[in-house]
């Protein structure tokens, strides 16, 4: 019985290239370039989500990362399509001297209306030192949804006010915009600016006119019997101060009247109308302008005046910062038929400032 065969033919195959063809190998970078590797995604365009979290994304979407640089950033994919745009640099200033809070006014951006913000703030760049502005306009460590916020209520383009921060302090802040899922940006560019320290600059003058001459007194000359006498000079006040509550100037006497050592007698400070009394002496109102404002006790007009003796007591009010608060005051007084015949009649007085920081 024979033995079948199978019989396996082998062949080599040869590819050959016609004279004058090479293979050229390309690769996805240079010196100079690169050609970023294909990724895909698992497939499916659209987005998954769940209670508390979101994913998009889109089949054939590149999966690298946005290519930037230190002053540009272009990014790649769907994810940046849906992003809003990223605000400019906000109008960050201190337009009062203020020593603990600074004003910042947002740029948009040409974002729609709807569009919320947060605000980072640093001391050094962002470098070690990130906060946040709270919704209160305060300052904090951590960002909260109530610290995104819509341009119209951080002030639209009044700005707001950044409180409770640091005197005598530079700081840098950047703006980032949010419109909807998907669409959180980085944050643009910083802005800067500083507070100052607290200041208070406080000076008088004894001058007929408004004038700053450094004089400190004023002469009655003689006091007739029966006759209110105005002194020549008004005392003026200079009063500036960042202090965030303004502040406040009194005066108190040494004395409590115009008193005479040689006759041993006092012609007595007084509250009331001099026209009625028979002797007296006080002050009233002249000016109070650039955010001064004259105390009730020496508001008085004609002859009324208000009492200056040994308690201190307020002239002048701040209730804000004032970058050039003046105030003025006159003296008046009265002198009777039987006020002893004296020529050192005299009277000194103190006049102090306080600032409310």
């Amino acid at each position: 019985m024979r033995k079948g065969f199978t019989t396996i033919s082998f062949y080599k195959k040869f590819f050959s290239l016609p004279l004058g063809f090479f293979l050229i190998f390309v690769f996805p970078a240079s010196t100079n370039y690169q050609l970023k590797d294909f990724g895909f995604g698992t497939g499916g365009a659209g987005d998954a989500t769940s209670t508390n979290y979101a994913l998009d994304g889109v089949s054939g979407e590149q999966s690298n990362g946005k290519l930037s640089s230190t002053d540009y950033g272009l990014g790649s994919g769907l994810l940046f399509t849906n992003q809003a745009n990223v605000p400019p640099a906000p109008t960050f200033t201190n337009p009062s001297n203020y020593y603990n809070k600074l004003k910042i006014v947002l740029d948009t951006g040409n974002n729609p209306s709807d569009t919320k913000f947060s605000i980072a703030i640093s001391t050094d760049g962002f470098v070690s030192d990130t906060r946040y502005v709270q919704s209160d306009d305060t300052v904090g460590a951590v960002r909260g949804n109530e610290d995104y916020q819509t341009y119209t209520t951080w002030g639209g383009a009044g700005g707001t006010l950044i409180i409770g921060l640091t005197a005598g302090t530079t700081y840098q802040v950047k703006v980032n915009a949010w419109q909807g899922k998907f669409t959180e940006t980085g944050y643009g560019p910083t802005a800067t600016t500083a507070t100052v320290n607290p200041q208070m600059t406080f000076d008088i003058d004894v001058s007929a006119s408004d004038a700053d001459n450094n004089v400190t007194a004023t002469n009655f000359g003689d006091l007739f019997a029966g006759t209110v006498t105005d002194s020549p000079e008004k005392i003026w006040v200079d009063f500036i101060t960042n202090g965030e509550s303004g502040g406040r100037v009194y005066v108190v006497s040494n004395s409590a009247g115009l008193t005479s050592t040689r006759a041993g007698y006092t012609i007595d400070a007084v509250t009331g109308n001099l026209t009625a009394l028979d002797e007296g002496f006080g002050a009233q109102k002249s000016t109070a302008t650039n955010g001064l404002t004259i105390a009730t006790l020496y508001d008085q007009t004609g002859s009324n005046v208000g009492i200056i003796d040994t308690s201190i007591r307020e002239i002048f009010t701040a209730s804000a910062p004032t970058t050039n608060g003046r105030g003025s005051f006159l003296l008046k007084a009265k002198s009777s038929a039987v006020t002893p015949s004296a020529s050192d009649y005299t009277e000194t007085l103190t006049v102090i400032a306080s600032a409310s920081f």
